[in-house]
This record gives structure tokens, sequence and C-alpha cells, in this order.
């Protein structure tokens, strides 16, 4: 699979082989390739959900995936479009005075609907581990699968206000890594493939879980798609290899 082949089919398929073949939700994941976050223009847009926004309770309620995938996700895709438009508006004017305002403002955007799209396919209603190749690069990089989900839980949790918890795939070192995200596009390291997603963004939870966000992450770890993170690695390792 090369690179572009890559972004078409998506990373998310993993999360078909939680449930029966013929599942509305299996089917879904394999047609609608929830990766791909441009349109033929090249404009954002929003894939649709791929459960009913029931789906994860009682872990994650309604009322929270339905305010946030609509308003904030959907909100971040709309204002990445506006981004884009007023950079090709200063370039078209010859006027540069403030693309560097509008440059700042994409990264932030498209960050946010990059890893919106991928923490709801790090969902799911089921139990699951990580198994084959994740799990044995997982005891090797940080030597047990409770090591790692200590530390990714620690790293969520102690999130400098708003931000994410990130499991990635760094190919510049063929190594899993750990990145505690601020905003959207703050901490990062240069190449590294998400792979697992932990969105700490107040809105992601405060309607249950109030200000415990310590609670939020402990719980969110009982829906997590291993199988999803697996998969994303293991594209991940084709288009770098």
């Amino acid at each position: 699979m090369d690179r572009k082949e890559f972004f078409k089919s998506g990373l998310i398929l993993g999360g078909a082989t939680l449930l029966p073949e013929n599942s509305a939700f299996s089917q879904s994941l394999v047609e609608n390739k929830t990766d791909v976050l441009v349109d033929k223009d090249g404009n954002f847009f929003q894939q649709p959900l791929l459960y009913t926004e029931s789906f994860l309770e009682p872990f994650m309620d309604a009322e929270t995936l339905h305010l946030h995938y609509t308003f904030h996700h959907g909100g971040a895709v709309k204002a990445a479009n506006k981004d884009l438009q007023m950079i090709k508006k200063s370039l078209d004017e010859n006027n540069l005075e403030t693309v560097d305002y509008w440059t700042k403002k994409l990264s932030y955007h498209l960050s946010s609907h990059i890893l919106h799209s991928i923490f709801w396919t790090n969902l799911t209603n089921k139990a699951s581990s990580p198994k084959g190749d994740l799990l044995k690069r997982i005891e090797k990089d940080f030597g047990s699968f409770d090591k790692l989900k200590m530390y990714l839980a620690k790293t969520a949790k102690d999130v400098d206000g708003n931000g994410w918890g990130i499991l990635g795939y760094q190919p510049y070192t063929d190594k899993l890594t750990i990145l505690q995200c601020e905003n959207h596009e703050k901490l990062t390291q240069w190449g590294v493939i998400p792979l697992l997603v932990i969105d700490v963004w107040e809105h992601a939870y405060y309607l249950k879980f109030k200000n415990k966000r310590t609670d939020f992450v402990d719980n969110l770890f009982s829906i997590i798609n291993w199988d999803n993170a697996s998969e994303r690695l293991e594209n991940a390792l084709k288009i770098t290899k």
C-alpha cells in the first residue's frame, strides 16, 4: 500500500474485527473510509459517526458524544476550511500581513479535526486488549501493557489545560512513543503517527464526570479499541518502511 492509497483507504479498519462481519458497524468501517478528511475539491469534511450516539454508554453518555462530535469536532472542520480560504485570499491578493495568523489557526483547527477523527475510531463498546505486533512493541518499548496504560493515563490526566494523551509510532526511531499534547498541536514530535488518542478537553467529559478528569481517563480505558490501534500501527509501518 503506497502513501496515497493509505490515506484513501484509512487506518480505521481494525475496529471492524470487534464485531461480526455482517454488522452495520463493521460494514461502515470498511465502506466509509473514515480517515479520509478532505473531499474531491480539497475541502475538509467530517465523516459520519460509525455508531449511534448511545453506542458507548454507559462509559460515554449520548449527550456528551452528540455535543462533542457535532459542535466541537464539527466546529473545527468549519474553522479549518475558513483558515484555508483566508490563506488563499492572502496569496491571491498578494497581501501577506495576516497570513501567519491564519496559518497558526489552520495548524490548530486541522490538528483538532485529525485527532477527533482518530478518537472516534479508537473507541468501542467492548473490552479489548493489544495483541500481535502492537503488544510486542508495547512490551519492548514500555516494559509491559500495564506500564503503558499507567504511563498513557498519567500523561493524559496531567495535560496542562486542555489537550490530548497520545500513543504514537515514531518512524525515525522505529519505536512507540507517548505524547502529552497541549491544545491540539503543541508539544508534538515531527513524524509521529498517532495510533491511540485520549481527548482531555473538558467538553469530552464535563457533563458526566464534572471536573474529575482522572475518573474520565480511567473509565475510558474500558472502551479503547486496541484492534483499531493495532491496525493503525500496521498501516503506519507499511507507509514508512
